[in-house]
């Protein structure tokens, strides 16, 4: 397991779901892609929309759906949660596989952090972490700007300084948002807002819980300062539906969904999900986002596919690998005196003996600790957490020792493929795998995957592809244009002309020997592999 101290930013590749803050790495799991949910919008697998017909002939009616189509766009549905955990230990596998069950794209959660749906990893632009209360993310998503903020409030018994400060830091986060971007804010406020809205329906609906406390104000003072909208309100649901936090007899609602006034009618739905077992008292609370975004073709990334150089470690293989090489030249021993036709040859033999990749991602090994016992211990304890609905003496008792016995599973688990890690470790092969792993994850625990784009002078952040090579013209134009003081070369030097003996045989030698496997190829894709697996041809003149 990898955890960081703070908000940071963690992957978890080949999954469904990604974590941006201190998670596990899990292992690829697909789902169905996205359907839209607005009325009328399109469906992205291709139906979807209730879009009327006119005329008698149904060829009319599809003309007409095309035109509509093409005058409104396409959307982009969303499903954003958020959940207060109380600690991560052990939840990250369970956290993603709720979401990947429910469908959900993106989840907040208390630590600060954010999971993201694995298709929307590369989508990241910025990731600010303000303290250990507020950080905050921003993606593209078709041309659409979405920030999404996680933030938790100091309890109610905490210093007025302190909840004063969170504030405050909430607020900077707030005015570094430009207006035109669409912002979803997922926290546990820790304060009830409470049933009605009477002088506050700019910033809420009716349907609360309970009465309004001291926090529940604080809330809706900041909705009102930065033109917020709290979702959790506005529809009309049981109040099982409504309650994110149950404790013994107590009931309440302090985790809430807030968003920008103009946006809220991209909110179709917000409500409660129950009967899941990641968190004891808490609930994730769910809304469904719909951005009309822009029709933007996107450019297909393809992978490359590499030849399996490795390979040549066989010596059945190298043996095969001289065998064809040779008879691709026509049965001779010496190489070629050619070096573009020697190498194209080498490369196409190459890829016959040994084949190349597939150029998918490997799994990830971050989660070797997990095996289906664990797995389904866990749905075992979720499927006891039925006595959240018929709260029984006997049904809690169950729940309980279920969830005694997951944690020393996992426990179990864990400690078994450290023990298996540890003694492999002792090896060579040991060693690479650590090196390998530590590599991947310094890669899939950067912020930001790809930088594909960048700021203007005014801090606007440009995605298209025209406006940053145009962003990048300009600021070298400009570059260029400045003086600065340059070293002159000495002038009247004269160059010394004398004879350059020629490569030996034994320098070449000495040279391969000293030369380690395993790196990575040049610009002529050939690795040294194959020089030491040619012995003595490759050292001709």
């Amino acid at each position: 397991m990898h955890t960081l101290q703070g908000c940071d930013l963690l992957t978890l590749p080949n999954l469904t779901m990604r974590i941006v803050s201190t998670l596990n790495f899990i292992p690829d799991r697909s789902r169905p892609g996205l359907t839209t949910t607005a009325i009328g919008a399109v469906d992205l697998q291709g139906g979807g929309g209730n879009w009327a017909t006119v005329g008698r002939r149904s060829r009319g009616g599809r003309r007409v759906r095309r035109q509509r189509e093409k005058r409104k766009g396409k959307s982009v549905g969303l499903r954003i949660g958020t959940l207060n955990v109380g600690t991560m230990t052990g939840k990250g596998r369970e956290l993603a596989d709720m979401m990947e069950r429910r469908k959900v794209d993106t989840c907040v959660y208390r630590r600060p952090g954010v999971v993201l749906k694995e298709e929307f990893v590369r989508n990241v632009l910025e990731v600010k972490r303000v303290s250990d209360r507020v950080m905050s993310l921003k993606l593209e998503i078709e041309g659409v700007m979405l920030n999404v903020v996680s933030a938790y409030a100091p309890q109610v018994g905490c210093e007025l300084e302190e909840k004063e400060r969170f504030w405050s830091e909430l607020d900077e986060v707030m005015e570094s948002i430009p207006t035109g971007e669409r912002m979803v804010i997922g926290a546990d406020f820790n304060g009830h807002v409470g049933e009605g809205n009477t002088g506050d329906e700019e910033v809420m609906g009716k349907v609360g819980v309970k009465e309004r406390n001291l926090e529940g104000q604080m809330v809706v003072d900041f909705a009102k300062r930065m033109d917020m909208a709290v979702v959790n309100t506005y529809f009309q649901k049981w109040e099982e539906h409504r309650v994110t936090y149950k404790s013994g007899g107590r009931r309440t609602q302090v985790d809430y969904i807030l968003c920008r006034r103009g946006n809220l009618k991209e909110i179709s739905d917000c409500k409660v999900v129950v009967g899941e077992s990641v968190a004891r008292q808490h609930r994730m609370v769910v809304c469904r986002m719909t951005l009309m975004v822009c029709k933007k073709k996107r450019s297909k990334i393809e992978i490359e596919k590499k030849t399996k150089w490795w390979k040549l470690k066989k010596e059945e293989c190298c043996e095969e690998f001289r065998q064809k090489l040779r008879q691709a030249l026509g049965g001779q021993v010496v190489l070629p005196d050619d070096w573009e036709t020697t190498a194209e040859v080498i490369r196409e033999t190459g890829r016959k003996v040994l084949g190349v990749s597939s150029g998918r991602r490997k799994e990830d090994k971050e989660t070797w600790w997990w095996n289906e016992e664990v797995q389904d211990s866990i749905q075992r304890k979720r499927l006891a957490k039925k006595w959240d609905m018929d709260r029984t003496e006997e049904n809690r008792q169950e729940y309980k020792e279920l969830q005694r016995r997951v944690k020393r599973k996992v426990s179990k688990a864990k400690q078994k493929a450290y023990d298996e890690l540890y003694t492999r470790l002792d090896t060579r092969e040991g060693q690479k795998d650590l090196y390998r792993l530590a590599r991947q994850r310094d890669q899939d625990g950067k912020d930001v995957q790809q930088v594909r784009v960048i700021k203007d002078r005014d801090g606007r952040v440009l995605t298209s592809e025209e406006s940053v090579q145009r962003r990048w013209k300009k600021y070298f134009e400009e570059l260029m244009k400045e003086e600065n003081e340059r070293e002159k070369r000495a002038e009247g030097v004269n160059s010394v002309e004398q004879k350059v003996d020629k490569i030996r045989k034994d320098e070449v030698r000495k040279a391969l020997k000293r030369m380690k496997s395993g790196k990575a190829v040049g610009p002529d894709d050939i690795p040294v592999e194959v020089w030491k697996c040619l012995g003595e041809a490759a050292m001709e003149d």
